[in-house]
């Protein structure tokens, strides 16, 4: 799950009675569209230098980068609760954690709400990082189990694909027009609804195989599911770049935050899956 929830049309609603406050009398109502400058006083921005309150008002690339530090430490510690109340029984059968469906199942609701309540982002962040953080740890180590290494080979190639995508989007090899964006949307919505027809499947015991078999068609499936979710990071560095020239609110950045995370979280997952495959041909 990515941009399709934290998307520039959401992020321009939202700015409507969202936008970062241009003067102290701003500062002290509900801030009302995008600032004003004009020549009175009151629509200046405050001129006391670096430390200006309406600096510190509005989102920045440094302010989201921070947040985004802050979710994965979260994230990393709860999957690490994950990984390690995961056991091997004396029959050497695999004993996941407890409680992984209702991990995902919360972290889901908390993007969900974050998306419907942006400024509750800050407080539904950490929950997500939290829940999904210790379902994604035993999910990890239900395939290192199974296939030793697998883990940090995904891990490893996760944060290669996020500093590929990260230089291609910087020196503008990639970018990100309207029909690029409603592309990369389109398709992730149908995998989304894809993966959604698949759990309910699964519930009355059917499957779609190609989602897990390493056949021709599964792998190719997964190769296609990852170079979207690399996708997805170009629309998450644009949303954080158009976010701070729209002089979003600063609480805007956890909303950046979140969906920059939850886009590397997937990509890790799809991975993972990938690489399973792969190692089963």
């Amino acid at each position: 799950m990515s941009n399709p929830f934290f998307n520039e049309k959401k992020m321009r609603d939202d700015a409507n009675g969202w936008a970062a406050p241009t003067s102290a009398t701003a500062v002290a109502s509900k801030p009302q569209g995008f600032p004003q400058e004009t020549d009175s006083p009151l629509n200046r921005p405050m001129n006391d230098g670096p430390s200006s309150r309406y600096q510190s008002e509005v989102m920045t690339v440094n302010g989201v980068i921070t947040a985004t530090i802050v979710l994965f430490v979260i994230f990393l510690v709860a999957a690490s609760i994950g990984w390690f109340t995961s056991t091997t029984n004396v029959e050497g059968d695999f004993q996941p954690a407890p409680g992984i469906l209702i991990g995902v199942v919360v972290g889901f609701a908390a993007v969900m709400a974050a998306y419907f309540k942006p400024r509750w982002a800050k407080f539904l962040g950490p929950v997500y990082a939290l829940c999904y953080g210790y379902a994604v740890g035993a999910i990890s180590s239900l395939y290192e189990n199974s296939q030793n290494g697998i883990v940090l080979q995904a891990a490893g190639a996760t944060f290669a694909v996020f500093i590929v995508m990260l230089t291609l989007y910087r020196t503008g090899v990639i970018k990100v027009t309207p029909r690029f964006r409603k592309i990369v949307i389109g398709a992730t919505m149908g995998v989304m609804l894809l993966y959604v027809v698949s759990f309910v499947i699964n519930i009355f015991g059917g499957s779609i195989g190609f989602i897990n078999e390493p056949s021709l068609i599964g792998i190719g499936f997964s190769i296609l599911v990852c170079g979207l979710a690399a996708s997805n990071l170009a629309l998450d560095f644009d949303l954080i770049e158009r976010g701070t020239e729209m002089k979003m609110s600063k609480d805007y950045e956890w909303v950046a935050a979140l969906g920059l995370v939850v886009t590397i979280v997937w990509l890790y997952l799809e991975i993972l899956r990938l690489l399973s495959k792969l190692n089963r041909r």
